[in-house]
């Protein structure tokens, strides 16, 4: 048997700083340097304006306070949870492409995720889909400004109206907008006018009441609100939640602008400086047309032309400047956010040695704040023999959403500097906290299981639920990512290989890491969703073992792991297998669970292996593994002793076990974890 062995072993970082905020009042006369976290469309634009699309068709913009808020707290007298009180305010501009109107708007949200990987734009304003539009599975409050209407299914009032939405896109309480005036009588507010106005949510969860206000910005806080809706939100939310905004557009399309906000949790939010706020950006007017006369008209296109002219030859000569350094090639256009060099070297502060959070085999991990927003980021600094893997990573990761695999941010390629830019996340890779944890930090397995889960549903959405099948085929410890709330996270598609859903997958190298690599790999060279299971096989038993899969610290008869789980159970002990240093806090039935569950997964013959969805549907609890007490034997047909010659042969070889070491550390591996988790 002849085993080719990649040691790809930078390590990847991301997610925001997810801990809960030492404020929750905070206030934003403009956006510039705020402590925001946006995706897809959003941006700050130069004068401080946060927009959330542009006049684009078939857009989503997200925009969120970057750490999470508490937002449930326990009933002393009783198990009960309270939703904490809260109060916002923000002026927001909604900008028509003409006079005519636009379409679709945005919402204020509390949510409790920042990532809505499936969410649909138009009508759905980028928070959900047609599967999951309504469901309480969703934790989703938001209050709606919507320029759209004709949507029989979602009975919207008329095409400018003000919404509360639980759950869903259809409102529970909707109104036209409107204020009571100075003389006490309603007044439109035309929301898509393209002038700022400003809005007021409130919820008391005493009273358990939300009211909504708005009102032109110029207008003082009506008296009177708009809307008044009686629920008890703590049947909602969830104790972390983010809040922020969410905009789209479809056919129609209109440019969302909000120009300053404030939030106060369970206390009055601060006013706004209107002097401060930024205007809605010159080049797009505020809906209005004005009648130009014949000589203004000539002096203007004159002046176009003649600045046309000037523009196109500058672009011609910084296009070849630029050409005789950096060639782009077909994948550069159509992928995610390009970064600009500069940015990244001011964030990481000229990619300083201070700022390095970790080494892998085909570059350098720093950390670094990038100077436009303030948000923490983790930057990987690509060798030129990384290139390839580079290139796999932006053409795959760049496309990929959901909430347990890594989020790529972007990417720049600066002759010969590649770099990719993630989340920053503290707490590392779950090989670190397994074996090198700060402080003798334990993973609890109550911890360890829901990780477990949480990879099992990353790799499904890889396999079967994307638009393509994905294989990662370099599932272990060190590539997943544990947030701030020991979310599991997938990391590292360096070696990912797509193809079509149907189509079989091409013979390739052989590649991954020792003790989570499939058989068959070794005799067809074809990686799988299959052998990714097998490599999820590997990683269940490490967690529950506390042990890698291949180590040539034990005994001879243990150095594989699979082959003394496999003989524990055989003799009516695997529970001898246990990580002991969680000695007996551990439910049992899951935990057996873990243990065979593994062992099925690992089984020689890919065939028999279990599908993803089957895989979470077991750990889930949905339906029951068929067990039959002898999933690991069909893996000892491999003739065990020649097996275990051949693996003690390369491992003995000094090159390959730091190769193999290094991999398991995650090459690239945090430094932090805070004290006392």
């Amino acid at each position: 048997m002849s085993i080719a062995i990649s040691t790809l072993a930078f390590f990847l970082f991301f997610n925001t700083h997810l801990g809960h905020s030492l404020t929750n009042d905070f206030v934003y006369n403009g956006f510039l340097g705020a402590s925001l976290s946006r995706d897809e469309a959003s941006i700050i634009t130069s004068n401080g304006a946060l927009q959330l699309t542009n006049q684009s068709q078939n857009i989503i913009g997200h925009a969120f306070y970057s750490t999470p808020l508490r937002m449930l707290n326990k009933n002393s007298s009783s198990a009960a949870n309270i939703a904490s009180s809260f109060s916002t305010s923000f002026v927001f501009a909604i900008v028509p492409p003409s006079p005519d109107g636009g379409g679709h708007g945005f919402a204020f949200t509390l949510s409790p995720s920042k990532q809505f990987p499936m969410a649909e734009h138009s009508q759905y304003l980028g928070l959900l889909d047609q599967s999951n539009d309504g469901k309480s599975s969703n934790h989703i409050f938001a209050v709606e400004f919507d320029i759209s209407n004709g949507y029989e299914k979602f009975a919207d009032v008329d095409a400018n109206h003000v919404g509360i939405n639980i759950n869903g896109i259809s409102s529970k309480a909707s109104k036209p907008a409107t204020y009571v005036n100075g003389t006490g009588e309603n007044e439109e507010v035309k929301l898509d006018s393209g002038r700022s106005i400003q809005a007021w949510i409130e919820y008391d969860g005493v009273k358990k009441v939300v009211n909504v206000s708005i009102a032109p910005s110029s207008t003082p806080k009506p008296s009177q609100p708009l809307l008044v809706y009686s629920f008890d939100l703590s049947l909602v939310l969830e104790e972390s939640m983010y809040v922020g905004f969410s905009a789209s557009t479809g056919k129609l399309t209109s440019s969302q602008y909000i120009l300053g906000w404030s939030f106060n949790m369970n206390g009055v939010s601060r006013s706004l400086d209107l002097s401060q706020l930024p205007s809605v950006p010159p080049h797009e007017g505020n809906g209005s047309s004005s009648k130009l006369n014949s000589t203004t008209i000539i002096a203007i296109v004159s002046s176009v032309l003649v600045l046309f002219f000037l523009a196109l030859v500058a672009s011609v000569a910084l296009y070849r400047r630029a050409t005789r350094s950096e060639d782009l090639e077909d994948w550069e256009l159509h992928c995610s956010h390009r970064f600009r060099f500069k940015d990244l070297y001011v964030a990481t502060k000229g990619f300083k040695q201070s700022e390095v959070i970790g080494v892998g085999g085909f570059g350098v991990v720093y950390k670094g704040v990038l100077p436009s927003t303030g948000e923490e980021v983790a930057v990987k600094k690509i060798s030129q023999e990384g290139t390839r893997e580079f290139v796999a990573e932006v053409e795959s990761l760049g496309r990929l959403r959901h909430k347990h695999l890594i989020y790529l941010q972007g990417w720049c390629k600066r002759k010969g500097n590649l770099l990719l830019v993630y989340d920053y996340i503290p707490n590392g890779s779950l090989d670190n906290l397994l074996f090198n944890p700060i402080n003798n930090f334990v993973l609890s397995w109550e911890q360890r299981f829901k990780v477990l889960k949480d990879i099992a549903s990353g790799l499904l959405y890889l396999h079967e639920e994307w638009e393509q099948v994905v294989v990662h085929r370099d599932v272990k410890a060190s590539n997943v990512l544990l947030d701030a709330d020991m979310n599991g996270r997938l990391g590292d598609f360096g070696l990912a290989r797509l193809y079509n859903h149907g189509n079989n997958p091409s013979t390739t190298i052989v590649v991954g890491t020792l003790g989570y690599m499939a058989p068959e790999l070794a005799r067809t060279g074809k990686a799988s969703p299959s052998s990714d299971v097998f490599a999820y096989g590997a990683l269940l038993l490490e967690v529950a073992c506390g042990r890698r899969p291949l180590d040539p610290n034990y005994g001879s008869g243990q150095i594989i792991l699979l082959d003394w789980v496999s003989e524990c159970d055989r003799e009516g002990r695997i529970l001898d297998a246990v990580d002991p240093k969680i000695e007996s806090s551990y439910v049992r039935e899951e935990m057996e669970l873990v243990l065979r569950l593994g062992l099925v997964c690992s089984r020689l013959v890919p065939e028999v292996r279990p599908s993803m969805r089957q895989v979470t549907r077991y750990l889930n609890g949905d339906e029951s593994l068929p067990f039959d007490g002898l999933a690991g034997s069909d893996y000892h047909r491999l003739r065990v002793d020649e097996m275990n010659s051949i693996f003690l042969d390369i491992i003995s070889r000094d090159e390959i076990n730091k190769s193999y070491h290094s991999s398991s550390f995650g090459g690239a591996s945090y430094r932090s974890l805070e004290a006392g988790r």
